[in-house]
């Protein structure tokens, strides 16, 4: 990106960016509105916030909002769809969204005029007009070609060798198959000065490099309803314009990651690098890495330090962040950075953006926490899946095939926690396919026996969090037996997310100081790291071998005996975590009266 005739001219970093743009739009009377959670509230449709629009669709709908008909805010946003693209100059997975906002009040004229002073004036951003260039709506849809935006353009003093008429896939926004949608005019910059060698054609939409979109305004005057495109009750203006790439224009720099959004943790990251920083930006694998590396951690901080953050987990949001620092770890390797000091670096990105988002600051903690906890098992993991992987595919380099088994796959992914998109990078790299289809098979049919192990196991859902919980309640039969007698035993337990209760015979309350003792216990136990095993073997062997088993009429004749180190042998249809390290911290919160002559505990782990 050859900024040259901007570089130097406005040296500003985010915190000074997302001012400027609030107290514009403030003083054109638009109600300062907070970032919505990255994970959306109440919205099963979607795993993030992936537009600053997302929010705001009841209101764009014709809902009114309570702070007014004029909004404005910098939205926090992640987008993984481009989760491949990610190491070039502009693609990333967390980004913030500036936007103002307008229900029902202005619509082109005002919108375009505000974006065109607030980008060009020198009281503001002062990009020279000549590096600005734009696109309008061709028509399409049954919608008319946007004349409207073009003489609002044209009027502003953009000619018309830098306003391209572009058609749906270009300048028609939409939410999705449905929901609110409507043409839009697109703000770009000039990185270059002058035309490619398509001459006057050099234009938005042309495949060159020379434009790179920082502004967007929506005109969301439609609804799309069983595929018709339909008038909404109110024409809204929403607008957006990305805080990175925005920083990269005004800041001169080539890339996303030279901003001031991103350098501070570049830098730290290359000096934890075996690499110099010369030496990666010669090589371009080691570049690529390097902003993987950079990227996905700014993105993890924020998903798990989100005021409705979440953990690492195989499903949903915690799927997607599993795979951020599983694939960011595995870059850190091509790079030469030691795992664990990719995790310490997650203090920079706090320090860097608690200002703008306290949030990640209260919950620095709980940041460092899951960042580790997820690191270890992935460092347990990883050695013996690589290895596994690298037979397979020698394995199929010998008998000539392409495609590894969706049951090498499945394997993979079950009994070492390697996401399948994992797989599938790994196996692409040395010239080879998955057979996705039997991979898909073979989930399902594991998807199906788990539900049926979590009815037994008495789990309310297949979560990362239940599962830890399942596996202490483990230790605490254990602790139990080992603190207040071998009349211990198990009465019946229930597991959420949340928390766990646990029901055990003893003929009197617990002392303070039986509490402890088993709480430090079970601790100790977690803290030993120790492994969690299973067997199959017949319901006989089991009990000959000390196993205890409480409810023996729920099993088959082969049962399943999970050991903690040795400590705990059970019989359990599972499922379990694969070391005590990944429980966390165990915490009893109660002790209490079940029914005669059985107690129980309520207990919490973080």
């Amino acid at each position: 990106m050859d900024t040259g005739l901007v570089a130097g001219q406005m040296h500003i970093d985010g915190d000074e960016l997302r001012s400027k743009y609030l107290k514009f739009f403030a003083e054109r009377g638009h109600a300062v509105i907070p970032s919505a959670s990255v994970i959306p509230e109440n919205d099963p449709s979607v795993l993030f916030t992936t537009a600053g629009m997302h929010p705001l669709v009841p209101y764009l709908m014709g809902k009114a909002h309570p702070a007014g008909a004029r909004l404005v805010d910098v939205q926090k946003c992640v987008r993984t769809n481009d989760i491949e693209e990610v190491g070039d100059s502009t693609h990333l997975t967390f980004f913030e969204m500036l936007g103002n906002w307008s229900l029902g009040d202005y619509f082109k004229e005002e919108s375009i005029t505000w974006s065109w002073e607030f980008l060009t004036s020198a009281e503001w951003l002062g990009i020279p007009k000549e590096r600005i260039a734009v696109s309008c709506f061709a028509g399409g849809l049954g919608v008319e070609r946007d004349e409207v935006s073009y003489q609002v353009w044209r009027k502003l003093g953009v000619p018309d060798e830098r306003i391209a008429f572009l058609g749906i896939d270009d300048n028609w926004w939409a939410t999705g198959d449905e929901g609110p949608c409507g043409p839009d005019t697109e703000i770009f910059y000039d990185t270059v000065g002058q035309p490619c060698k398509n001459g006057p054609a050099c234009k938005p939409g042309c495949d060159c490099k020379r434009w790179v979109e920082i502004w967007n305004n929506v005109f969301m005057a439609y609804s799309r309803q069983a595929g018709q495109v339909l008038d909404l009750p109110k024409r809204n203006v929403d607008t957006g314009m990305g805080l990175e790439r925005t920083l990269a224009v005004l800041s001169g720099v080539e890339t996303v990651y030279e901003t001031s959004s991103f350098r501070p943790i570049v830098e730290a990251l290359i000096a934890k690098s075996k690499y110099t920083e010369a030496e990666i930006r010669a090589t371009p694998d080691l570049l690529r890495a390097l902003r993987v590396v950079s990227d996905h951690l700014r993105t993890s901080v924020f998903i798990i330090g989100d005021e409705r953050g979440t953990a690492p987990s195989n499903q949903g949001a915690g799927y997607v962040l599993r795979r951020l620092i599983r694939r960011a770890i595995r870059f850190c390797d091509t790079l030469g950075i030691p795992a664990e000091a990719w995790v310490a670096t997650h203090q920079v990105v706090i320090g860097l953006f608690a200002n703008a988002y306290p949030e990640l600051r209260q919950n620095a903690e709980r940041i460092a926490h899951e960042l580790g906890v997820e690191h270890a098992r992935f460092d347990q993991a990883l050695k013996t899946g690589i290895r596994l992987l690298s037979k397979d595919i020698e394995d199929l380099k010998a008998a000539g095939s392409a495609v590894l088994s969706g049951e090498s796959a499945f394997k993979l992914y079950d009994t070492y926690g390697f996401p399948i998109e994992f797989t599938v990078e790994l196996v692409a790299e040395q010239g080879f396919s998955v057979d996705m289809e039997g991979y898909e098979r073979r989930f399902a049919e594991h998807r199906e026996a788990s539900k049926t192990e979590a009815a037994k196991s008495g789990l309310a859902d297949l979560s990362d969090e239940s599962v830890r919980y399942h596996t202490a309640t483990h230790l605490l039969h254990a602790a139990l037996r080992n603190i207040l007698g071998p009349h211990v035993f198990q009465k019946g337990s229930n597991i959420t997310q949340e928390r766990m209760r646990f029901d055990f015979s003893h003929p009197a309350p617990m002392s303070k100081e039986e509490v402890a003792a088993v709480e430090a216990w079970v601790q100790k136990a977690i803290d030993a790291k120790l492994p969690v095993t299973s067997e199959s073997m017949s319901l006989n062997e089991a009990q000959n071998s000390g196993a205890i088993g409480l409810f023996s009429d729920k099993y088959d004749s082969q049962v399943s005996v999970y050991k903690i180190g040795d400590l705990s042998m059970e019989l359990c249809g599972g499922p379990h975590v694969a070391n005590t390290m990944e429980i966390g911290k165990f915490k009893i919160a109660k002790e209490q009266s079940s029914s005669a002559g059985v107690r129980r505990i309520r207990a919490v782990i973080s």
